[in-house]
């Protein structure tokens, strides 16, 4: 056998913690705890209210919860108020432009009549009145105005006049045969009712 075999090993001590000393730290662990515990609750102090002071509670809670109705009433009729006054201007705005156009149909009265009635077609003077016509045409279609599309159509009381009825087996039951004064609209709203003649 070789020296080192001979020589008998020595063991080191090691702590081992058995069931004993697990239990016993644990026990310590749970008494420090308890006494944190106890040490947080002398701590804490504790209130008592009279009757009246209750009462004031009660009382100041409810005034808070009346504040709070009121705000929130408050601020929803502004903004009822906000969009109703929007809206009203829009559509002040909206009639102002339409009665500012309306004075200005009859300026498209005469135009058209002037460019219909003129002479002949290789005429300067014809010619400077239909691109004069053309101008205010693109005019009107810029703000939003478009005719009433009438000639040949059904009759709509909603957006025509009839001033004249005739008999025609050329055109169908209620068509409108023949437009004298073009009806316009604004936006689908009807600003000038076109004046029509109704067949049949």
């Amino acid at each position: 056998m070789s020296e080192e075999t001979k020589q008998p090993t020595e063991e080191t001590p090691e702590t081992q913690a058995g069931p004993e000393t697990e239990t016993s730290q644990t026990e310590e662990t749970v008494e420090k705890a308890e006494k944190a515990a106890k040490g947080k609750k002398k701590k804490e102090k504790s209130y008592t209210f009279t009757r009246e002071q209750v009462e004031q509670m009660e009382l100041a809670a409810k005034q808070l919860e009346s504040v709070k109705d009121q705000f929130v009433r408050q601020t929803a009729e502004y903004e009822n108020y906000r969009k109703r006054t929007t809206k009203e201007k829009e559509n002040i705005y909206q009639d102002a432009k339409a009665d500012t156009i309306k004075a200005f149909l009859s300026v498209y009265d005469n135009l058209e009549r002037a460019a219909a009635s003129e002479g002949g077609e290789d005429s300067p003077h014809k010619k400077g009145l239909e691109m004069i016509f053309q101008q205010y045409k693109d005019i009107l279609a810029k703000l939003g105005v478009t005719e009433i599309k009438a000639k040949g159509q059904s009759f709509d009381p909603e957006k025509m006049n009839a001033v004249m009825h005739i008999d025609d087996e050329n055109f169908g039951e209620n068509e409108v045969a023949q437009v004298f004064q073009a009806g316009f609209e604004l936006n689908g709203k009807v600003i000038r009712h076109a004046i029509v003649q109704v067949a049949n």
